[in-house]
């Protein structure tokens, strides 16, 4: 059995395969890492491998439990992927990024890839169809986009997600809404459109918290899994241990 586990900026996701077959999935915040994780391993005893990847430096406790555990692989910079990095600062690329990349090499072999994966940040990847990886962009999600209108004006309230009733909002709340959820909409639409006048034959992968709200806003042909970096990662634990 293979343990798969992504660190994120908030929340963690582990994931429980035997095989290509999802046994079990989870998700907790940081602060119970150690609970939830010593509970999978009682529960699933025959765990032989874990792979792992974080957006943030690792306690060397998780390491050390996780290596006393299975036999561990964490993703980093200096892992084997299956792309020529380009990036001007490779070392400051995100492993999440590295980790998006490399599963959409792996998934659409030969095509021009863009992971757009809407999370804390939208982050864009592209990598070309004969695996260069190019970069990309960052910019505030969703949440943040809330967060930061409150905290950074005097006035302004503090709103949790609402599909907004029209564009115009007639309201504070409503006019936040909509300048808040539309805009997010228009700028990944925007961005779609752009890269596809620059690159034919272009796949174009959404992933994040926020993917399914919104592949139901975005007409173009994509490809939508909220869980695409948990598979990427087993995906790519797979290409490194063929290469060991």
């Amino acid at each position: 059995m293979l343990l798969v586990i992504d660190v994120g900026n908030t929340r963690t996701k582990v994931f429980v395969y035997e095989q290509d077959a999802i046994v079990f999935n989870t998700a907790f915040n940081a602060e119970f890492f150690f609970e939830e994780i010593l509970k999978i391993f009682q529960n699933y005893s025959k765990i032989t491998h874990t792979v792992l990847s974080s957006v943030g430096k690792l306690e060397d406790q998780i390491v050390q439990f996780l290596e006393e555990h299975s036999i561990l692989t964490v993703i980093n910079s200096e892992t084997n992927l299956p792309f020529d990095n380009l990036y001007a600062t490779p070392k400051t690329l995100g492993v999440d990024r590295m980790v998006l990349a490399a599963g959409a090499v792996l998934k659409y072999p030969k095509q021009n890839r863009l992971v757009i994966d809407a999370g804390t940040c939208i982050t864009y990847d592209f990598i070309t169809a004969d695996d260069t990886y190019l970069g990309g962009g960052i910019s505030p999600g969703l949440r943040l986009r809330y967060e930061s209108l409150h905290a950074y004006t005097a006035k302004l309230p503090l709103l949790n997600y609402k599909e907004p009733d029209g564009l115009i909002g007639n309201s504070t709340p409503e006019a936040i809404h909509s300048g808040v959820v539309n805009g997010f909409v228009n700028e990944i639409t925007g961005f779609i459109t752009e890269y596809e006048k620059q690159f034919v034959n272009l796949a174009i992968i959404l992933t994040g918290g926020d993917a399914e709200m919104l592949s139901k806003k975005i007409k173009n042909t994509i490809f939508a899994n909220p869980n695409f970096l948990i598979e990427s990662l087993k995906q790519l634990h797979e290409y490194i241990s063929i290469r060991k």
